[in-house]
């Protein structure tokens, strides 16, 4: 039998899981400060329904496909904003919600990427560009939490169509696609791709300062979501070269860059169920690599010296007051190494003599430092 792990696919355990549960704690939390609904959809759907109408785009040319004992055509979620489909009919607008949960890329593995990861998801159903501005702060919000210094890079897929319909450029979707490819392949390349449409000078233009796109009337869209942004104190970065590669984006669009290659979070605005709607995706495996966030709970362990009956009533009572606790029964060394193995911050032993006196040895298994606590 087969033990190790499928490509892209990878186990997680020990202190990664614990830095997980602490990223994922402080996006749920903000989330739904801001009253976002939580959201649960499944994993597996008819591959039409995971399709939609963007069958030509790169993401989902990757998704996993499957066949059930009924021989019905499905397919893994690739992402989770197509099931808002579903999930937002006949909600009251503007409907909030977020999801948090994993998808599935049947794509090559490089770097940072996997072929299974968790997005964190908000969105917002009948949106304006005040709610664009709100993703984006929430968003913010995150990631000053978790410590990770980004810059929010945004756009408008409008104005890149505005653009294109200037040099009188066909196949505008084609053409995204092809500069959203900048930050992956030399610019030499993507200039050869462009000729194809006719669309070299394009990449001329989206290097010219802020100033020069005042021209273009979609760029109004950009100044009023820099004043919205501003209202709460958030600075955006306006940059032209940015795309995004779905194809269903149809106004403002998002990228929030860290000190790695890829983006760490990206989103943007589209149109569902014929209601104007705004959404950003947080990638957890992503967030891990940039974020200095630490758990800040201490972890007891208890050292049974052959008082197991007492150890247990102390660990007991220890973990009612909301501690952390585990209990070692055996030799005192073999606990302490277990202790360093599994980032247990604290150590009480529990013997003859502590009984008696009513004191416990505590141990700091950082510091090394000891003192007597009554328990």
């Amino acid at each position: 039998m087969k033990t190790e792990l499928v490509k892209g696919f990878k186990d997680i355990t020990g202190e990664q899981a614990e830095k997980r549960a602490l990223i994922l704690d402080v996006i749920k939390s903000t989330f739904e400060k801001y009253n976002f609904e939580k959201a649960e959809t499944p994993i597996v759907e008819y591959e039409e329904f995971v399709k939609g109408d963007n069958s030509n785009d790169e993401a989902i040319s990757d998704i996993f496909k499957l066949n059930d004992k009924g021989k019905r055509k499905l397919a893994l979620r690739y992402e989770l904003t197509f099931q808002l489909k579903r999930i937002a009919k006949n909600k009251k607008l503007p409907y909030k919600r977020y999801q948090i949960g994993p998808v599935f890329r049947d794509e090559p593995t490089q770097g940072n990427r996997f072929r299974q990861f968790t997005q964190c998801d908000v969105d917002v159903i009948g949106s304006s560009i005040k709610d664009e501005a709100e993703v984006l702060v929430v968003t913010k919000q995150i990631l000053d939490e978790l410590k990770i210094k980004s810059t929010i890079y945004v756009n408008n897929r409008k104005l890149l169509n505005e653009i294109l319909k200037d040099l009188k450029v066909g196949n505008f979707k084609e053409v995204i696609k092809e500069i959203d490819k900048l930050d992956k392949l030399p610019a030499s390349e993507v200039k050869k791709n462009l000729k194809k449409y006719n669309a070299e000078k394009l990449l001329d233009i989206i290097k010219k300062p802020e100033s020069y796109f005042k021209k273009y009337k979609s760029y109004k869209e950009i100044i009023e979501l820099k004043k919205y942004c501003k209202y709460y104190g958030l600075n955006v970065k306006f940059s032209p070269s940015l795309a995004r590669g779905l194809s269903y984006y149809n106004g403002s669009v998002f990228e929030i860059k860290s000190n790695i290659k890829e983006t760490i979070c990206g989103g943007g605005s589209y149109m569902i169920n014929g209601n104007q709607s705004t959404g950003i995706s947080l990638g957890v495996e992503r967030l891990e690599l940039v974020s200095k966030i630490k758990s800040e709970k201490e972890k007891y362990l208890i050292i049974s010296l052959e008082k197991d009956k007492e150890s247990i009533s102390i660990a007991d009572k220890l973990r009612k007051k909301g501690e952390n606790v585990s209990i070692f029964y055996g030799k005192p060394s073999k606990a302490l190494g277990f202790a360093d193995s599994n980032n247990f911050s604290k150590a009480i032993f529990v013997g003859e003599k502590e009984i008696k006196s009513k004191k416990f040895k505590v141990k700091d298994l950082k510091t090394g430092k000891e003192k007597a606590i009554k328990i």
